[in-house]
C-alpha cells in the first residue's frame, strides 16, 4: 500500500497520510518520503503552499496521525536495529523542516493527533482541528517522554499548561487545542472536504486568497470563552515548581477531584521518566527549537539504548512500558524504581548527557 499519497493541485502540494489500519502511524520510510517531498516542493515555484491530512478506513480525514510505529520500536530495540536510531533522527529533522518551511503549510488535524502527529502539525503556519480531534502527547504512558519538539511547542502554552499536558498525557478536544494555543482554528468535520477542495482544487483565486478564506472560516468558529474541562487554575502553581517531587508534594495537599485524578494518573507512570520529562520541559523553556530537538534526540537514545555507560540503570523503562501497554497488554509495567521517592538526581542526570560529541551529534547542523 502507498502510505503517503501526494500530488500538486492548483498550486498546492497535497499530502494524505494513508496508513489507516495503524491510525497513520509513521514508519521510517514515511518520514523520509515526507522529508523528500517537502524539500522538492520547497524548491518548485509552482508549489505555493502545502496541505497535509490523514485518512481513516472509510476515506479522507477521520484520523490524522497517531505517532510513530510503537511496535516497530519494540522489535527493533531487541534486534539492535540501527533503523530505530535512524527513525528518531529523521523524524526530528522533519519536525525542524516543517517549522522552518518557507511556504504556507496547513495541517488538517482531524481525529487522532498524537505524538509524531504533533511533530507533523505543530510547526504548521495554520493548524486546523475539528470536534472529532483527540490531541495528546501520551508518551509518559509507555515510559517515554514527549518528543518531536514538545520541549519547544508545549512551552508555547501559557501558565504551565504545556508541562501539565506533557507529563500527564492529557487528551485535548479540538476546542481545548485552540484554547491552549495548540491549534489556530476549528472546522466542523462535515465541512472538511469542501474546505480541502476550496484550498486545493479551486482555480478562481490565487493560493494566498484561498488560504485567507479558509483561515477566516476557521477562526469564525473559535469559541474564545472555552475552558478545557480538565483545567484547574491551580496547575499553574503546581507545575511551576522546580522539581516533580515538589510539585507532587503541593498537589497532595490540595482538595478536589482534579488533584485526586492527577495524582492517580501520575502514580501509574514510570517514576524516573516522569522526572526526566519534568526536567526536559523545564529546560525547554530557555532553548531554541534546534536545541530542544538535540536534547530530545539524546533522550531518545538513552531511552532505547539503556546499556549506555552514562546510565545508572541498565533497564529501559520505554521498552518495558511498550511491552505492558502495547505488546502483552497486561497494563502492569514493572517500573524501576517503583516509587518517586526512590528516584535520585544521579538517575536523572545521565539522560541529559549527550552520547555524542557536539560536532558528531546527528542533529548538529540544525539552526
Amino acid at each position: 500500500m502507498e502510505y503517503i499519497k501526494a500530488e500538486i493541485s492548483a498550486g498546492v502540494g497535497c499530502v494524505t497520510l494513508n496508513r489507516p489500519a495503524a491510525l497513520n502511524a509513521l514508519t521510517l520510510d514515511m518520514v523520509l518520503q515526507l522529508t523528500n517531498l517537502l524539500i522538492e516542493w520547497r524548491d518548485q515555484p509552482e508549489v505555493e503552499a502545502v496541505a497535509i491530512r490523514g485518512c481513516n478506513k472509510i476515506g479522507p480525514f477521520g484520523d490524522f496521525c497517531a505517532g510513530g510505529d510503537i511496535r516497530f520500536f519494540y522489535v527493533a530495540s531487541f534486534k539492535k536495529d540501527e533503523s530505530l536510531s535512524d527513525f528518531f533522527t529523521a523524524e526530528y529533522r522533519l519536525t525542524h523542516l516543517i517549522y522552518s518551511y518557507p511556504k504556507p503549510y496547513i495541517a488538517f488535524m482531524d481525529g487522532v493527533v498524537m505524538g509524531g502527529g504533533m511533530g507533523l502539525s505543530q510547526g504548521a503556519s495554520f493548524r486546523i482541528v475539528t470536534e472529532r480531534t483527540r490531541m495528546a502527547m501520551p508518551e509518559t504512558n509507555i515510559g517515554f517522554f514527549p518528543d518531536v519538539g514538545a520541549s519547544f511547542f508545549l512551552n508555547q502554552c501559557e501558565n504551565n499548561i504545556g508541562k501539565y499536558i506533557g507529563i500527564t498525557g492529557q487528551i485535548l478536544s479540538g476546542n481545548d487545542a485552540v484554547a491552549t494555543g495548540l491549534a489556530d482554528g476549528l472546522l466542523k468535520s462535515k465541512d472538511l472536504l469542501n474546505n480541502w477542495n476550496l484550498l486545493t482544487k479551486s482555480s478562481l483565486t490565487n493560493v494566498k486568497d484561498r488560504i485567507n478564506k479558509l483561515q477566516a472560516q476557521c477562526i469564525n468558529l473559535k469559541d474564545s470563552a472555552h475552558t478545557p474541562s480538565w483545567f484547574d487554575p491551580r496547575l499553574t502553581f503546581i507545575f511551576g515548581q522546580e522539581s516533580l517531587n515538589k510539585a507532587l508534594e503541593k498537589l497532595a495537599k490540595l482538595d478536589g477531584e482534579w488533584a485526586e485524578k492527577t495524582l492517580l494518573k501520575l502514580k501509574k507512570r514510570s517514576p524516573i521518566m516522569l522526572c526526566v520529562t519534568f526536567r526536559q520541559l523545564s529546560y525547554g523553556q530557555s532553548l531554541t527549537l534546534a536545541e530542544c530537538l538535540r536534547m530530545e534526540r539524546d533522550l531518545a537514545q538513552h531511552c532505547f539504548y539503556a546499556s549506555n555507560e552514562n546510565r545508572v540503570s541498565k533497564k529501559s523503562e520505554t521498552i518495558e512500558g511498550i511491552r505492558a501497554l502495547i505488546i502483552d497488554k497486561d497494563h502492569s509495567p514493572n517500573w524501576y524504581p517503583v516509587s518517586l521517592n526512590d528516584v535520585t538526581p544521579e538517575m536523572i542526570e545521565p539522560f541529559f548527557k549527550s552520547p555524542w560529541l557536539p560536532s558528531e551529534h546527528p542533529l548538529a547542523d540544525l539552526k
